[in-house]
């Protein structure tokens, strides 16, 4: 039994930001199960569900000395899981369409020529929004997913930690997502 099971959740918050991973634990323990169900309320996807959830679980860990949250702890951890699932049903529905417009594509009359236009056309596209990316983002980024290697490579090849690669390739694909793709969501 932990030490922190008598406190409430605005003394956990506070003693979360001195990094005592016992109190991280404890909101954990308290919130993990309700979270996921929550979630799988939503989005009937169990992977993604637990995906979500320790997505803000990590967040609240990784932002936790920066953290302002004026509303109870439960209020924010369920507000940050029905953000991510409504993230998730924006993706679900860029995809749908991506799909869709692809089979629509696939079924009209093209020549090869052209799907080879077009091909080069979002490679160029792509590789654009790769070079504007921040120095060293594109560079983890480039290793990433040009060069194959493995975060662990890619940490000890740039004399960073994985953590920092792990976090630098999210942010890049955030960002091209958001570069590429961003006016389909809504």
């Amino acid at each position: 039994m932990s030490v922190y099971t008598k406190y409430s959740d605005s003394d956990l918050l506070q003693f979360l930001k001195s990094g005592d991973e016992r109190v991280f634990s404890e909101i954990y323990t308290r919130y993990h199960s309700l979270l996921y169900i929550y979630a799988y309320k939503k989005l009937r996807d169990k992977q993604k569900a637990q995906d979500i959830v320790q997505d803000v679980f990590i967040t609240l860990w990784e932002k936790r000395l920066e953290l302002r949250i004026y509303v109870s702890l439960s209020s924010y951890l369920y507000t940050a899981v029905r953000n991510k699932s409504l993230d998730v049903f924006a993706r679900r529905k860029v995809e749908e369409r991506y799909l869709s417009s692809l089979q629509q594509y696939l079924h009209s009359p093209h020549t090869a020529a052209d799907l080879v236009v077009r091909e080069r056309d979002v490679e160029a596209l792509i590789e654009k929004e790769i070079q504007a990316l921040p120095p060293r983002m594109r560079e983890v980024f480039e290793l990433s997913r040009k060069s194959y290697s493995s975060h662990e490579e890619i940490a000890e090849t740039l004399g960073i930690s994985k953590f920092t690669v792990d976090t630098q390739i999210k942010r890049a694909l955030k960002v091209l997502r958001l570069r590429l793709f961003g006016n389909q969501v809504k």
